[in-house]
């Protein structure tokens, strides 16, 4: 009778091996990710209706990302990277003081290749409420209920995710506050009409970059569009008067050659300081104010550029130029043209000078092009003779002074004579 053979017995690993195939397991660095995990901080008082939702986009009316809470409001996502020059990396890992239990719910520790935080930022609802009355305005300009204007318009202009922000009951209050602050209202009966007011946005936003201003304006933005925009040259003198008085300097020093060239080349750079100083135009120094309604304006242009479309930015910038304009931006205007004017100027002069050393730049650029030419030259020298073998370089050294050249043995026969 056959039998069937038992299975051959699996053989234990020794203490050793199982000891090292452990520590080899909890000392490996935890799995990378393929796809780049993000990174999100939100507010921690967020409620557990707080959503994640995808609406338009005030400026450009794409799909974006954004956290919706309803008693906080909207949230936009503020990305914060490290810079490409310098990558880095982000190692996720789990709470060391948190339970075992709740541990293993949680997923393993990784890493993140893209160090990227996303931080929730407060957005005003009163940007995604502005295409809304907008686009029931250029249909009829009746007050109206809000609840009808959200009714009128189209699935594109309406997802559903911002239909859900709209509708929610908790939100209601806040939504019809920042729609009233936009708009021309009337009370009827118990309900509240709207109907959309360019002023009141305007104020509305000139009160928002009024406290942006008040907060003060992030560091960045001071220095690039507040100071680097009022600076005005140094200098601002006579090409002429410094050329004469140059000149005259430096002929009497080759005249003296010595130490009375010393003391009138000193006469003549203090002469041209003070011509510089009666030289200098006025109105350098900003005027009161000037300073301030130029934050102001940065506020704003970043609110039009982040927050409204373009031709909502183009009309707010006419509402802004008109003598009706709750703030008076031409002493700004003013100013930053006589600084752009001062800038022109400066330069012509700048131009003028380098003109005189144009030769001796020309100069230079054609020694440095010899000098060029000549290392390329030895480069190849070196390179024939890297390829040459040693018996050409010992015939190269042979004295070959009086001896015929080896053409000379294979040319033409002389012709003979006739007898």
């Amino acid at each position: 009778m056959r039998t069937r053979s038992s299975a051959p017995s699996e053989q234990p690993q020794s203490p050793s091996a199982s000891d090292h195939q452990t520590a080899a397991t909890s000392t490996s660095a935890p799995p990378a990710q393929s796809t780049p995990q993000k990174t999100f901080i939100l507010p921690s008082t967020a409620s557990a209706d707080a959503r994640f939702l995808t609406l338009p986009n005030p400026r450009s009316a794409e799909p974006t990302r954004y956290f919706f809470d309803p008693k906080l409001g909207v949230y936009e996502f503020t990305v914060l990277s490290s810079p490409p020059t310098a990558p880095r990396s982000t190692l996720l890992v789990r709470n060391a003081t948190s339970s075992p239990s709740s541990n293993k719910s949680q997923p393993p520790a990784h890493i993140s290749k893209k160090a990227e935080l996303l931080i929730a930022t407060p957005i005003d609802i009163l940007f995604f409420l502005i295409p809304i009355l907008t686009a029931n305005t250029k249909q009829n300009n009746l007050f109206q209920p809000l609840d009808d204007i959200i009714d009128s318009l189209d699935e594109e202009l309406l997802p559903p995710h911002l239909r859900h922000v709209l509708y929610d009951e908790t939100f209601r209050e806040t939504l019809h506050a920042r729609a009233a602050a936009i708009s021309d209202s009337v009370e009827a009966g118990d309900e509240k009409l709207f109907r959309f007011n360019e002023t009141k946005l305007l104020q509305e936003l000139v009160a928002k970059a009024d406290r942006m201003v008040s907060v003060g304006l992030p560091p960045s933005l001071e220095e690039r569009f507040v100071r680097q925009a009022l600076a005005t040259p140094l200098m601002a003198v006579k090409r002429d008067d410094v050329v004469a008085t140059t000149t005259t300097g430096k002929g009497e020093n080759k005249e003296n050659e010595g130490e009375e060239g010393e003391k009138e080349e000193e006469k003549t750079t203090t002469t041209d300081n003070e011509e510089a100083k009666e030289h200098l135009p006025e109105g350098l120094k900003a005027p009161d104010g000037v300073a301030n309604l130029l934050r102001i304006s940065v506020a704003l242009t970043f609110m039009k550029e982040c927050y409204l479309s373009k031709a909502m930015s183009a009309r707010i910038d006419e509402l802004l130029a008109a003598p009706e304009s709750p703030k008076d931006f031409k002493p700004m205007r003013d100013h930053l043209e006589l600084v752009a004017k001062l800038r022109a100027e400066a330069l012509a002069a700048r131009s003028v000078g380098d003109f005189s050393r144009k030769r001796s730049v020309e100069d230079q650029e054609a020694a440095e092009s010899r000098a060029e030419k000549k290392r390329r030259m030895e480069e190849e020298e070196k390179k024939k003779k890297a390829g040459e073998s040693r018996g050409v370089r010992d015939l190269k050294k042979v004295n070959t002074v009086g001896m015929k050249k080896m053409s000379d043995f294979f040319g033409k026969a002389a012709a003979k004579k006739k007898t």
